[in-house]
């Protein structure tokens, strides 16, 4: 085996850059952390940094690396511009892009013009520019490995399915924390009830976009452009247990499915390691291997629309196509916001995102300018509705 491969996290202090790097530190013949990024979490960078020793720090907001570098006795990088050159190191090998929301569009955009192998826990990224990203991506030899348990699951099934073979393409969703609830119900649900997840271990901006389902038809847009498959042809079923991640319908009408405990770990370990397997359970504690004769049972079922819009909110996006899942997208972070400083009711986030798309006018999108213009729209718009609201 060659060089340990370079790795730089941005989002490092999140949920998926902290198992990044335990999964990274299980396997240090394998890979080195070369860089590592976030926001303003000075405290946690600092412990992270001398632990990992990462060759360049970044934290974008200024005051948070002054204090970094007062903690930490080394210099760190700040300024948004800070994720793009991050992204593009010579020393990284490969980049995983752990930023919440609209942030990581352009350092993604970034790492594919630079040829980069990119694990992108980021979806924001492809629902905002999923076109012209991918185009990018062949244009450069860049490769895109998903993060997300449901588009790694699919990608596995894939590899061993012949594309016109293919029939559809299922992702599941757990349901969140208020699945079977009435929309009366959801009322008067808290923030830190939406935040109560039953399975995942998420940030707090993916945890109430699943309680919504709005990450699934997130989720939809992106699996459309990571596997370049028509959107009538992908679905999205209920699945509480969280087993089965994916599943993919062959044209003899038989589906081949990716099952593994819920466990973040798994899809970011197959990123890194891709096209090998890392041996997880020998390595890291509380990894574990799934036991079918311990799973009681596996559930599915169709969602619930009229309760849950926002699976269908993202497909009218997806169809009206241009800068609108773009604008959709910024307006969701507005909105989560909103709500989890308690502006908002739960039930407010949908009803503002559906007024969002009535009002937000079709634009087409040429360039990486264009999206940015539209997420600016679309979040300009929720902050109007939003004070309307209140």
């Amino acid at each position: 085996m060659g060089n340990p491969l370079g790795i730089v996290i941005l989002g490092a202090t999140g949920s998926i850059g902290r198992q990044t790097l335990e999964v990274i530190a299980a396997y240090p013949d394998r890979f080195r952390v070369v860089g590592l990024s976030a926001n303003q979490n000075a405290e946690q960078m600092a412990e992270l940094a001398a632990v990992h020793r990462p060759e360049t720090v970044a934290l974008v907001d200024a005051r948070a690396a002054d204090r970094f570098e007062k903690l930490s006795g080394r210099p760190a990088e700040s300024g948004r511009g800070s994720l793009v050159r991050l992204a593009t190191a010579e020393a990284a090998d490969m980049v995983v892009v752990a930023v919440v929301g609209q942030a990581g569009l352009e350092p993604v955009h970034a790492a594919v013009q630079a040829g980069k192998r990119v694990a992108i826990a980021n979806k924001e990224s492809l629902v905002m520019a999923g076109e012209l990203i991918m185009r990018e991506a062949q244009a450069r030899g860049a490769e895109i490995l998903p993060v997300d348990s449901e588009h790694a699951a699919v990608r596995q099934v894939l590899a061993a399915v012949s594309p016109e073979q293919v029939r559809r393409v299922i992702l599941t969703a757990s349901g969140g924390p208020f699945l079977g609830r009435s929309r009366e119900e959801l009322e008067k649900v808290t923030a830190e009830q939406a935040l109560a997840h039953p399975n995942w271990d998420m940030g707090d901006k993916v945890t109430i976009d699943s309680a919504t389902l709005m990450n699934k038809g997130l989720e939809v847009i992106e699996a459309r452009w990571l596997f370049d498959i028509p959107p009538e042809r992908i679905d999205v079923v209920i699945h509480p247990e969280s087993i089965v991640h994916a599943l993919v319908e062959t044209q003899d009408g038989a589906m081949i499915a990716q099952m593994a405990v819920p466990d973040m770990r798994a899809p970011i370990a197959y990123a890194l390691g891709c096209p090998d397997r890392l041996d997880l359970p020998e390595r890291i504690k509380g990894c574990e291997r799934l036991s079918l004769s311990s799973i009681a049972k596996l559930t599915f079922s169709e969602p619930d629309d009229s309760t849950f819009p926002a699976i269908r909110l993202c497909r009218q996006a997806q169809t009206r196509g241009g800068g609108v899942p773009a604008a959709l997208s910024a307006a969701d972070e507005e909105v989560v916001a909103a709500f989890l400083d308690d502006r908002i009711r739960f039930t407010d986030i949908p009803a503002i995102l559906a007024r969002v798309l009535s009002e937000i006018p079709d634009q087409p999108v040429q360039s990486l300018g264009d999206v940015l213009e539209a997420g600016r729209q679309g979040a300009d718009l929720a902050r109007k509705l939003l004070g309307e609201k209140s």
